[in-house]
């Protein structure tokens, strides 16, 4: 009976996780899983944009809000304004979104790529995503192709096999993510586990830049995910919220999350370890949960809902992150080493998000 009573409780606290970031994405976004939650006024609204528009010189401009309504970056939405004259590409530009700023900064490098060509040429190029900017960058070009096939009366509804990312950077991300949430189950080594940690590091963080935070979860409960496209994504929120169900607490914490590797790694290279009370680290965690509640309040409220901004997982894809971010990142990773993974035990949000959900402190 007392593990029935344990199962419901936990699968309670699962959907009060569940509830709490349904109301953020609400909140922020107006919408869940891809649906406005004001349809009437949606529907105005929509009926208010322009796909197509003739200006007075002849130029053609295409607005992809609605032609792409379902093509997501890191954070929603990626809609563009295409500009076409004498059958050419004028300039691509981008209309309101909700990534983060330091990443589509960089993604918007590729906006000038389709200037000059014609309709058919610009249709055919092959434009590759910029590193460290993935999400973002795959949904210009998503959003600039069916902008091109409406302009070329072309629309045609992509094939399962194009919709795959079969780049050795996915298959191999994809790999090490299938190998964190199935070995360490029955491989109880810690040679494989040293090894698993690295690849999480290099692969998982450095090179794929794949990991669950507060922006990217808020990001799927809002616009929804498209399993073909983004299956590390899945797997690992798999492990964070569906392995806890089958007795595997923290999973996602103590073996896929690669910032919680690199914390774990530095910590073996010092031998010297800071000696904390009892009193101390309970006083730390108190923190912890304190500081979740009053981030989630801001969340609600919106008084400072940026700070999701501001979690260090980032600081993998160091290449677009902030100075901030990296900073953050470097200075608990250097505390780690004289400190067990200090910032997975005493201030992540998203960590205690997942403990929240598992029935946990």
């Amino acid at each position: 009976m007392t593990n029935k009573s344990d199962k419901f409780k936990q699968l309670l606290c699962l959907a009060a996780c569940v509830l709490m970031i349904l109301t953020v994405s609400i909140r922020r976004d107006g919408k869940w899983l891809g649906h406005k939650v004001e349809a009437a006024a949606d529907t105005v609204k929509a009926g208010k944009i322009q796909t197509l528009q003739t200006l007075e010189d002849g130029t053609t401009v295409i607005n992809t809000t609605l032609l792409g309504k379902d093509i997501t970056g890191y954070a929603g939405t990626v809609p563009l304004e295409i500009r076409i004259k004498e059958d050419k590409v004028v300039s691509v530009k981008a209309l309101d979104n909700e990534e983060t700023p330091e990443f589509f900064e960089q993604a918007s490098s590729l906006l000038g790529s389709w200037d000059g060509k014609t309709l058919q040429q610009a249709q055919e190029l092959k434009v590759d995503a910029v590193s460290g900017a993935t999400f973002s960058s795959k949904a210009i070009i998503g959003n600039v192709r069916q902008g091109l096939q409406f302009a070329l009366k072309t629309q045609q509804e992509e094939s399962l096999l194009a919709k795959l990312d079969l780049s050795a950077k996915a298959i191999a991300g994809l790999i090490v993510a299938l190998m964190a949430a199935i070995l360490p189950l029955f491989v109880k080594n810690r040679r494989y586990r040293l090894v698993q940690q690295a690849l999480n590091i290099l692969v998982l963080g450095f090179w794929c830049g794949m990991f669950l935070n507060y922006s990217s979860i808020i990001g799927y409960m809002s616009n929804g995910m498209n399993v073909l496209t983004l299956m590390i994504p899945v797997i690992m929120l798999i492990t964070a919220f569906i392995y806890p169900l089958f007795g595997k607490k923290s999973y996602y914490c103590t073996h896929v999350c690669p910032f919680g590797s690199l914390q774990e790694l530095s910590g073996k290279c010092v031998k010297y370890k800071v000696k904390m009370s009892p009193q101390t680290v309970r006083r730390l965690d108190a923190f912890r949960q304190v500081l979740w509640a009053a981030l989630m309040f801001c969340l609600w409220t919106g008084v400072w809902g940026d700070w999701i901004d501001y979690e260090p997982f980032s600081a993998f894809i160091f290449t677009s992150a902030s100075w901030v971010v990296i900073g953050i990142a470097i200075g608990f990773v250097l505390l780690s080493t004289i400190i067990t993974r200090p910032y997975c035990r005493f201030v992540c949000p998203t960590g205690t998000l997942f403990k929240l959900s598992q029935s946990s402190k």
